[in-house]
């Protein structure tokens, strides 16, 4: 549950840590003790708003009856406004993950979620699970994307969160195949910075004879396997998470991998942000059996399929232009009908309840052979 409740009052006028008013003392020691205690008090109050926050969301839940916990919109709208506020020298992306903890644990007071994702332990899928719904829900890893699926239209899970590209590698093709059959709807969408890291259990890079992780990882940090274990054998492995499970039990190893993976095996973070690409993205979208309403700031996607003849593609994404509606991704994927046909995968901005969207969206209805609306969600920071 995710709805925040105004300030206790009285609390505004308590004083932030480091605050430049804080009383000075003649000896450092002295001053800092005074800082401490401060921040006690500071502490206390915090804990004491968020049992009201806490209690304020039973109360909303118990209103609500059956109604789903995980809202989407409400909490992007709470992230914005959290990110937004007088956070003094936080960083927006410190206070979001503060937020996003306190809103999964005032959800996990209703109902324990669960979210399934492409295991095993230890992989950025499982990093995607804990950015968007914080750590206070039962996360379920699958052997296989399929699988992944099968959870969540079963109602063995929840939600799902499923990777559909990546800023260096493209787009996820099996997902997007399973995407076409799913009976869920995307109601979410998250972010993930790819960061490779070098883990072991050796003391120095002088002892790593074999660097395993995932071929794609490897081929990430080609440029600093190259400068710093130039001897060293890569190999290639299923994922990043078996290859620290491979590292963590044989010497003379290391592995590649999101820092996740260290903490799970038992491996010694060597070396941070390896990738030579800096600005490595995956997006995973979330499904669920809810639809999002509209967050004021949205994303739709979409499928369609064009005729096979001169002009069709543009004949048929003219409605988007035509009624302002702007699109932010076009990926094409073979139909399998054998005749050269193509699934277009389309996102664009906006709720599918927006105006200029419904009117587009109607008009394509009309016109292509094949359409899928996949949902309308908050687009991620």
């Amino acid at each position: 549950m995710t709805d925040s409740i105004p300030a206790a009052p009285g609390a505004a006028s308590t004083p932030a840590a480091g605050d430049a008013a804080a009383p000075a003392a003649s000896h450092p020691d002295a001053a800092i003790g005074q800082h401490r205690n401060r921040i006690d008090a500071i502490d206390r109050e915090v804990v004491r708003l968020l049992g009201q926050r806490a209690a304020a969301a039973q109360a909303i839940g118990a209103l609500k009856g059956g109604s789903p916990v995980y809202r989407p919109e409400r909490e992007a709208q709470v992230l914005a406004a959290a990110e937004a506020g007088e956070r003094g020298p936080l960083a927006p992306e410190a206070v979001r993950r503060v937020f996003v903890e306190i809103i999964s644990a005032c959800r996990g007071l209703e109902r324990a979620t669960r979210i399934a994702y492409l295991g095993p332990r230890g992989t950025f899928s499982e990093m995607a699970v804990g950015q968007h719904f914080g750590t206070s829900v039962q996360a379920a890893p699958a052997a296989s994307m399929d699988e992944v699926f099968r959870a969540v239209e079963s109602g063995d899970t929840d939600f799902a969160v499923v990777p559909v590209e990546n800023s260096t590698e493209g787009a996820v093709g099996r997902s997007l195949d399973l995407m076409l059959q799913t009976t869920r709807s995307v109601c979410g969408e998250v972010i993930v910075r790819v960061h490779q890291n070098l883990m072991t259990r050796e003391p120095s890079l002088e002892g790593v004879r074999k660097v395993y992780s995932h071929a794609q990882s490897l081929a990430q940090c080609h440029g600093w396997l190259s400068r710093h274990l130039p001897a060293a054998e890569r190999i290639a492995v299923s994922s990043n998470a078996e290859a620290a499970r491979m590292a963590a039990g044989e010497a003379g190893t290391a592995a590649i991998g999101p820092a996740i993976a260290a903490s799970h095996y038992g491996l010694r973070l060597h070396a941070l942000n390896i990738e030579d690409e800096t600005r490595n993205l995956t997006r995973f979208l979330v499904l669920g059996a809810n639809d999002a309403a509209p967050s004021g700031r949205d994303r739709t996607s979409l499928v369609l399929s064009a005729r096979n003849q001169p002009g069709a593609v543009h004949e048929l994404l003219s409605p988007l232009a035509e009624e302002g509606v702007s699109m932010s991704r076009i990926e094409s994927r073979p139909a399998r009908t054998g005749t050269w046909e193509y699934f277009f995968f389309i996102d664009i901005e906006g709720h599918r309840t927006d105006p200029p969207v419904a009117r587009a969206l109607a008009r394509l209805a009309t016109s292509a052979p094949f359409i899928k609306v996949f949902g309308s969600y908050p687009a991620a920071p």
